[in-house]
């Protein structure tokens, strides 16, 4: 089965919907034009109910099938923006400076509106299908506060499922893995204190600057030399700032970094070496270190049932051959983590057909595909009428 005509039938509008989520970004938490657009939507097409300000901004539809089931399932899309400003010149670019959809929920967000259009019309499935808009995916969390303020109890479901833009994949390919998919991930915050001076006179100072060099070459070492080679970890610094002009020592640095994982063992590794090594460097210096390891996503991990739905569903609209296994897991995080840590459910890719040498997601330079709209509306679809097929 290919894309599904019906939805085909939408691809202009579709598109047009992407567009201006494009040009009106919102970040986590404040997607209140984004949100009541959703909701809106939904209600035009006729979906059973529409619930709003779960996590604030999140927004969930609930569509029932022509036959009467307990069963329901589950499907998400993630609504909010990067803190980037964008730098296209499309006509459609965003319209609020350092606000943009660098990673495609803007499309995320259109594709599953489209499969919500369409099963609200057609009804082919026995249960309900919850269609869930999230909030604040990019570094919030709005995914671990959906889960607390209850989703899953509101909602019952069997299971819950994902889908990803993937810039650098064939358009129209989906990738998928069963366990650990995309990593967990922990933001980190240092803010080193020494003693400002004259750059002239570096002696009367402690200069964090040089201080904060060490600090970065040292923390090179925690991957490459403290954690197992066959084990992944990522240790990256980011940001630092600090200091106003040329000529003057600053009193204080601040840096910022993340850390990613997979086996918990490694997380603990990393968050234990960090402290450790910049605190006892600050300290051979002189000086004082403030250290944040904050941990913010779990490893999105995908259960085997879950995943070969998904990917019996991507085969039928995409071709088996267009449905491909990914080799290895991304060190990318996704807070969809924390509704698979309660539900059991699967995240998948669909590629976007760009290039290497295009910008790719969290660039300025990067828009989404519109062509593979459809494609992505019609894996939900169809999913939704696999998985709920009248028996």
């Amino acid at each position: 089965m290919p894309i599904i005509n019906r939805i085909a039938a939408y691809a202009d509008e579709m598109t047009a919907w992407r567009r201006d989520f494009h040009a009106h970004p919102e970040l986590g938490f404040e997607e209140v034009r984004t949100s009541r657009i959703v909701a809106e939507k939904l209600r035009s097409f006729g979906v059973d109910e529409v619930v709003t300000g779960i996590a604030k901004t999140g927004v969930v539809g609930v569509i029932r099938g022509r036959i009467e089931s307990p069963r329901a399932i589950g499907l998400r899309a993630d609504m909010d923006a990067l803190p980037i400003t964008e730098a296209t010149d499309l006509p459609y670019a965003s319209r609020h400076p350092g606000k943009m959809h660098a990673c495609g929920h803007d499309g995320h967000t259109t594709m599953l509106l489209g499969a919500a259009r369409y099963l609200a019309e057609t009804r082919n499935f026995a249960g309900t299908v919850y269609v869930i808009f999230q909030p604040a995916e990019e570094g919030l969390g709005g995914g671990r506060v959906m889960v607390e303020e209850g989703l899953f109890e509101r909602f019952p479901m069997e299971r819950v499922f994902g889908l990803h833009n993937w810039p650098t994949l064939p358009a129209g390919v989906f990738a998928w893995r069963v366990g650990p998919t995309m990593a967990a991930a922990a933001q980190i915050e240092i803010t080193l204190t020494g003693r400002g001076a004259h750059g002239a006179q570096p002696h009367l100072g402690n200069d964090p600057v040089v201080i904060a060099c060490q600090i970065v070459s040292a923390l090179q070492s925690v991957v490459a030399r403290r954690i197992d080679p066959v084990r992944a970890g990522v240790l990256t610094i980011g940001q630092i700032t600090g200091g106003d002009t040329y000529n003057v020592i600053p009193e204080t640095v601040h840096m910022k970094g993340t850390a990613r994982w997979f086996d918990d063992e490694v997380g603990k590794r990393l968050e234990e070496d960090t402290l450790r090594l910049v605190r006892g460097i600050a300290e051979s210096f002189g000086a004082k270190a403030e250290v944040l390891f904050r941990r913010t996503y779990p490893a999105t991990v995908n259960e085997a049932a879950s995943t070969e739905l998904a990917r019996r569903a991507a085969e039928a609209v995409a071709g088996a051959a267009n449905v491909r296994e990914m080799t290895e897991p991304t060190m990318g995080a996704e807070d969809f983590s924390f509704m698979l840590n309660a539900k059991a459910g699967s995240y998948i890719m669909l590629g976007g057909g760009r290039t290497r040498k295009d910008p790719t997601v969290h660039n300025p330079g990067y828009d989404f595909n519109d062509a593979i709209l459809p494609i992505g509306a019609s894996y939900w679809a169809t999913l939704a009428e696999q998985i709920l097929a009248p028996t």
